[in-house]
């Protein structure tokens, strides 16, 4: 096998309207509410960084400039912070900066799916292997669950998605994999169905919201075919792959939080603050407060 292409692109679907969490995401994205003092597209920036990405593709909509804007510098801020003497405020918004040409965005002008997502992306993936991290699911692990699968794609080549065990009852609302050889972390993928029902589902390993893809994809993606839910689904266009480039999937190590529904989001809340020395005695404290009589 020839040395796998550096991985030097992301791209982050943005586009969607945050409907679960209206009113909150009437007048702001859903991907700028915050765990703890992050919004949740700094976690997926952050990780993607710590994997040796230095390209950035959004994939925006309507109303969702703001995203764009929290990546630029705020010079009137900064002014302020250090006239101030704010040294640890400074600090922090440093995350926040991206360097200039490194971010780009492009609107999908029509919801029609993740696959259309990524398919506006062509330009900026070009002929290039790509990261795809949807911020609605954000990982605790010690090692980014990115950094975890640039590892893995280091060393197989091809295609490593992310895979978690899921309820066999649950398997209609993931794409799964039909599986191959499996050392017990890294399994060969020799199908993946989208959204199956449970007596149809081949496994019940399920894919999350973190990709590394090469660019025999594209090819398919450009077909425009709609499949489950009439959406151009990025699963199908996965699977067309298999037997083109290798294709794995990476159990990989950490916990997963489902920002896109509120109870995931709470409980991310809390699991992360508690991960925070400058909070964890405070945040156990008030949580015995509500929890000592139930």
């Amino acid at each position: 096998m020839s040395k796998p292409k550096p991985l030097r692109k992301a791209v982050l679907p943005v586009a969607g309207l945050g409907t679960r969490f209206l009113p909150a995401t009437k007048a702001m994205p859903k991907e700028m509410l915050t765990v703890v003092d992050r919004p949740l597209i700094q976690y997926a920036i952050d990780e993607a960084r710590e994997a040796g990405i230095e390209e950035f593709c959004l994939i925006t909509g309507r109303g969702k400039d703001s995203l764009i804007d929290y990546f630029d510098i705020a010079y009137e801020l900064e002014a302020t912070l250090r006239e101030r003497n704010k040294v640890d405020a400074l600090e922090a918004l440093k995350p926040s900066s991206i360097e200039a040409g490194s971010l780009v965005a492009v609107r999908q002008q029509e919801p029609l799916g993740l696959g259309h997502a990524i398919w506006c992306a062509r330009s900026f993936i070009g002929d290039d292997p790509f990261a795809i991290l949807l911020p609605d699911d954000i990982v605790q692990a010690k090692t980014s669950c990115l950094k975890q699968l640039a590892d893995a794609y280091y060393q197989t080549g091809g295609s490593v998605v992310a895979v978690t065990e899921v309820p066999r009852e649950h398997t209609n609302r993931y794409g799964i994999l039909d599986t191959g050889k499996d050392d017990g972390r890294l399994v060969e993928v020799k199908g993946l169905v989208e959204k199956p029902k449970p007596e149809d589902a081949p496994s019940n390993l399920s894919i999350i919201g973190r990709y590394i893809l090469t660019p025999e994809i594209m090819p398919h993606l450009s077909k425009l075919e709609k499949g489950a839910g009439g959406e151009v689904q990025l699963t199908d266009a996965m699977a067309k792959t298999i037997g083109e480039v290798p294709f794995h999937g990476l159990r990989y190590e950490g916990r997963r939080f489902d920002c896109g529904n509120k109870i995931g989001f709470l409980e991310a809340q809390i699991a992360f603050s508690l991960d925070r020395p400058d909070l964890a005695d405070d945040v156990k404290g008030f949580l015995k407060n509500y929890t000592q009589n139930l």
